[in-house]
């Protein structure tokens, strides 16, 4: 969770917020060379192309009920467990024969895991399918397609909970929208929840260690993530821990 004060990120000591056969020749004993002949191997038969998912993997079917029909892009974060703060991101894009999957990307959650209900401060990442609308970040605009706010504003400092300096860590950023007004900057601190649902979940650049509620990504995944994600696309994020992903 991020404290914030309008367009402005306070961070002291804590993260955000409380993948031949050519024919021989053969020359039989005394046989002139016109008796020579060629065998050619038979064509091995093409394999056929794996088709794609009709669904998207893992996901049971009170999740898949969740995303939307409109959405042709659609960010699954699987955490490695209920209580682990590891988890594995994949971008899947929706085709006109199923889902195709970009490569699995390695990431962060919050320290203590996931949780169906997230309040401020519980050190748990919200299991849930939300919308991607908006970004923004310290660096100016890679490219993306979302609308970026770039600033100040977005000025991480301190340490995380392994001791690892923040700083760098919103210089890219994509709101997740849990709790938070979609169309804004991912600094808006309006919480249509409340605020003891917490608020402030974002995509962010990895500083090696858990979060307090968001998923974070190494810089390059970031920036592939940014110039992939396309509102026209309406894309979401599908994230928990694999058991509550499958129910």
């Amino acid at each position: 969770m991020i404290p914030h004060k309008p367009r402005v990120v306070l961070l002291a000591t804590t993260l955000l917020l409380t993948g031949c056969g050519t024919g021989a020749v053969a020359t039989p004993g005394d046989k002139p060379a016109a008796a020579v002949r060629t065998a050619t191997a038979p064509p091995r038969p093409t394999a056929a192309a794996t088709p794609l998912p009709r669904e998207l993997p893992g996901l049971g079917p009170q999740t898949l009920a969740r995303v939307p029909a409109h959405t042709w892009q659609a960010v699954v974060v699987t955490g490695h467990g209920k209580d682990s703060a590891r988890s594995d991101v994949v971008l899947y894009e929706r085709t006109g024969t199923g889902w195709k999957a970009g490569e699995r990307w390695p990431a962060h959650n919050a320290l203590r895991g996931w949780t169906d209900h997230h309040s401020a401060g519980d050190l748990r990442s919200p299991v849930g399918v939300f919308t991607l609308s908006d970004a923004g970040g310290l660096r100016p605009d890679p490219g993306t397609r979302l609308p970026y706010d770039h600033g100040q504003g977005f000025t991480a400092t301190g340490t995380g909970f392994e001791g690892e300096p923040l700083a760098g860590s919103f210089d890219y950023v994509v709101a997740i929208d849990y709790n938070r007004r979609p169309g804004t900057t991912p600094l808006d601190w309006t919480r249509p929840l409340g605020a003891g649902r917490g608020g402030g979940i974002w995509f962010h650049v990895d500083h090696g260690g858990p979060t307090q509620g968001c998923v974070s990504l190494s810089l390059e995944h970031m920036r592939t993530l940014l110039r992939t994600l396309d509102p026209a696309r309406h894309p979401v994020v599908v994230m928990g821990d694999a058991a509550s992903l499958a129910r």
